[in-house]
């Protein structure tokens, strides 16, 4: 199980691994061992989420889901590819985390009058600063 919060957690047999070779700087270990690890979760197909999940995390992950509905995380960061599985997983369950958080509705706001008076203020003041500057006469 690969736990999200609280009251969710995703069973292992709902994701498979990918492995191929990392690229980058490495030597030998890049040029022979599979050490990148993807992670492919099948969103479209998954018991564990509400259809409301779903539909939340096609909207916010819509870049990293192919269009099969497979949601896709690689890790290609160490050397050895169980420390990548371990990246890709933990990177997995943070995006679900992150991306099922609901957020509070904006509640609108106002300057306040003083707020307000401040910023005409500074206008006027630049302004003047400005006619200053340009060394003609003002016609007020």
């Amino acid at each position: 199980m690969i736990p999200i919060d609280d009251t969710l957690a995703i069973p292992d047999e709902e994701v498979t691994f990918a492995t191929s070779r990392s690229g980058g700087p490495g030597g030998q270990n890049v040029n022979k061992l599979e050490t990148r690890v993807t992670l492919r979760f099948d969103l479209a197909g998954s018991p564990s989420l509400s259809e409301e999940q779903k539909a939340r995390l096609r909207e916010r992950l819509a870049t990293r889901i192919t269009r099969d509905g497979v949601l896709q995380v690689s890790s290609q960061k160490h050397r050895s590819q169980g420390a990548n599985r371990d990246a890709a997983v933990e990177r997995f369950a943070e995006l679900l985390r992150e991306n099922l958080r609901e957020e509070p509705p904006r509640r609108k706001t106002r300057p306040s009058r003083a707020a307000k008076a401040r910023r005409l203020e500074e206008k006027r003041r630049q302004s003047q600063r400005k006619r200053e500057r340009s060394g003609r006469i003002p016609t007020d």
